[in-house]
C-alpha cells in the first residue's frame, strides 16, 4: 500500500477522527457548560438576529484554529508512519484550547497501528519479520524428536545471526540425514517464527531441485531465473529465506549461481546480509547412522554422540561423492556453509512421539495401543537389530487414518 492510496483511504477515517477529538472539547462556540432556561431563550433571541461582524471573527477564528490542528494531525501520522517531518515544528501553533489533545494522540496511535497491519512498517522496520527465536526453539523442543544436536546448532545459528549488527555474510546451513528425520520440519519452523506468513512470506523462497530444475537442458534458463529470483527477494525484504530441498541433485551451475550470495562481502555491500540458505540433503544420512548404531552397540546413549565426529564422517562421505554437485561445489570447498546440521536416525519410541504429534494436531485422542500400532507399520533397520525407522517419521500422519472413526 503506497502513500498516495492511503491518502484516499484515510479521508473519511480523518474526518471522523477530527469529529471524536472535537467532540471532546464541545460543539464550535461552544464553552462546554449546560445552559439554563434563561441563558436558552436569551440565546434564541440572539441567534434569531443576523450574524454581526464580531460573531463572524469568533467562527472565522475557530475554523482557522481546525485547520491547524488537523494539519498538526496530520503532520503526527507522517512521522509515526513514514518518519517524515519528526523534527519539523511549526512557529504558529493553533490556540491552547485547540492544542493536540492527549485523547488525540491515542486515536492517532490506533490509526497508525491499523496501517502498519498491512506489514509496510514496524519496529523491525518490516512487520513481515517476527524472528521469534524463543518461540522456535520452544518448538523445536516440544515437537523436533531424537534431535538434540540439530535444535541445539540450528538455535544457536539463528540467534547468533539475528544478534550480529552487521553479519559479513548471509549464513548457511547444510542439513544432513536421512529421509523423514526433521530436515523439512525444521525449515517450516524457521520460516513460521522467522516470518507472520511463515512458508507463505513473499520473503522466504522454497526451491525443490527435481521440481523446479528438472531438466539439465535447460540448465541455462534456471541459472537466469534462480539469480533473478534470489536478487529480487533479497532487494525486497530486509532479511530473507532460501531453502534448498534435495541439495545433493542440485545441477553445478545453479549452485554457482548461489555463490555470490552467500560469500563474504565487503562493508559496503549490504543487500544479501540478512539472507539465510538452507540446504537440505541425504547425503551423509549412511553415515550419521552409522555412528549411531556404534554407540547403540557400544551401550552409549545418542545424546553421547559429538557433533564433531559427525562433521567428520559426513566430510570423509562428501569427499567420495566426486560426481555430486553439491558435494563438490564451491559452497563446500570453500568453506562458505557456515554449519552442518546432522539428523540422526529415529528409533521406535521417537515414531510413538511423532504419532502422539499427529492425533493431538487433529484433536484426537492417543491411546498408547495405537501410538504403538502406528509405530509397528513402520519398517525398522538394520535387518537383525530393527533399531532405526527406515521412513523416519514421513507418513506417520497419514497412518493415523486407519484409526479414525
Amino acid at each position: 500500500m503506497g502513500r498516495g492510496t492511503l491518502l484516499s483511504c484515510l479521508r473519511p477515517v480523518c474526518c471522523l477522527l477530527l469529529l471524536l477529538l472535537l467532540g471532546n472539547y464541545g460543539v464550535l462556540g461552544s464553552s462546554g457548560k449546560q445552559r439554563g432556561p434563561l441563558e436558552e431563550r436569551q440565546s434564541d433571541v440572539t441567534e434569531a438576529a443576523p450574524w454581526g461582524r464580531a460573531r463572524y471573527e469568533v467562527v472565522k477564528k475557530q475554523l482557522g484554529a481546525m485547520g491547524a490542528l488537523s494539519k498538526q494531525y496530520w503532520q503526527y501520522l507522517a512521522c509515526k508512519v513514514w518518519q517524515e517531518g519528526c523534527g519539523k515544528e511549526e512557529k504558529t501553533s493553533p490556540d491552547p484550547g485547540w492544542s493536540l489533545p492527549l485523547v488525540g494522540q491515542d486515536y492517532l496511535e490506533i490509526l497508525s497501528a491499523w496501517y502498519c497491519s498491512f506489514g509496510k512498517c514496524c519496529n523491525t522496520g518490516d512487520c513481515r519479520i517476527i524472528n521469534n527465536v524463543t518461540g522456535l526453539e520452544l518448538d523445536l523442543h516440544e515437537h523436533l524428536h531424537g534431535q538434540h544436536l540439530a535444535k541445539e546448532i540450528v538455535i544457536q545459528a539463528v540467534r547468533g545471526f539475528l544478534e550480529s549488527p552487521q553479519p559479513r555474510k548471509a549464513l548457511v546451513l547444510s542439513f544432513h540425514g536421512w529421509s523423514g528425520t526433521g530436515k523439512n520440519f525444521v525449515a517450516r519452523m524457521m520460516a513460521a517464527h522467522l516470518y507472520r506468513d511463515g512458508l507463505k512470506s513473499e520473503c522466504v523462497r522454497v526451491f525443490i531441485a527435481l521440481l523446479h530444475f528438472p531438466h539439465h537442458k535447460y540448465i541455462d534458463s534456471y541459472k537466469l531465473q534462480l539469480e533473478k529470483q534470489i536478487s529480487e527477494t533479497v532487494q525486497l525484504c530486509k532479511q530473507s529465506l532460501f531453502i534448498f530441498d534435495e541439495a545433493e541433485k542440485l545441477h553445478f551451475g545453479l549452485l554457482d549461481v548461489i555463490k555470490p550470495f552467500v560469500a563474504h562481502s565487503d562493508k559496503s555491500q549490504q543487500d544479501d546480509r540478512r539472507s539465510i540458505f538452507l540446504f537440505l540433503s541425504n547425503i551423509g544420512g549412511s553415515a550419521i547412522n552409522e555412528v549411531a548404531l556404534d554407540f547403540w552397540r557400544a551401550g552409549r546413549a545418542r545424546e553421547e554422540i559429538p557433533v564433531e565426529l559427525l562433521e567428520q564422517q559426513l566430510q570423509l562421505e562428501m569427499l567420495q561423492l566426486a560426481e555430486n554437485g553439491y558435494a563438490r561445489s564451491h559452497l563446500l570447498e570453500e568453506n562458505l556453509v557456515d554449519f552442518f546440521v546432522p539428523f540422526l536416525p529415529l528409533e521406535y519410541h521417537h515414531v510413538k512421539l511423532c504419532a502422539r504429534d499427529a492425533f493431538l494436531a487433529r484433536g484426537l485422542p492417543y491411546p498408547e495401543a495405537a501410538l504403538d500400532e502406528v509405530a509397528r507399520m513402520m519398517v525398522f533397520v538394520p535387518k537383525e537389530e530393527k533399531l532405526f525407522s527406515a521412513q523416519g517419521c514421513k507418513s506417520v500422519s497419514q497412518r493415523i487414518n486407519y484409526f479414525l472413526p
